[in-house]
């Protein structure tokens, strides 16, 4: 494995397993968002891509509205 790979990958997040429990599809973000947020987006984020801040945000917001709960970065995310 390459240092480069490894600064970027950050294995399955959180976040992933807080869709899960809320039954909730990377879909049902991107609906939920008022933002410019895409799928693609939502699966690097579950799957532990580095994403840039504005983007981790982008997610943040759609998740906390499309579940009516209020979470933090560090609820889905285990990178910062």
């Amino acid at each position: 494995m390459t240092a480069e790979k490894t600064e970027r990958d950050f294995g399955e997040q959180p976040l992933a397993k807080i869709l899960a429990a809320l039954s909730l599809k990377p879909h049902d973000l991107v609906a939920a968002s008022t933002e410019q947020l895409t799928h693609k987006m939502v699966a690097r984020a579950a799957k532990g891509r580095r994403l840039t801040p504005n983007a981790k945000l982008k997610v943040l917001k759609a998740l906390n509205k499309a579940s009516g709960k209020q979470y933090l970065p560090c609820d889905l995310f285990n990178y910062k």
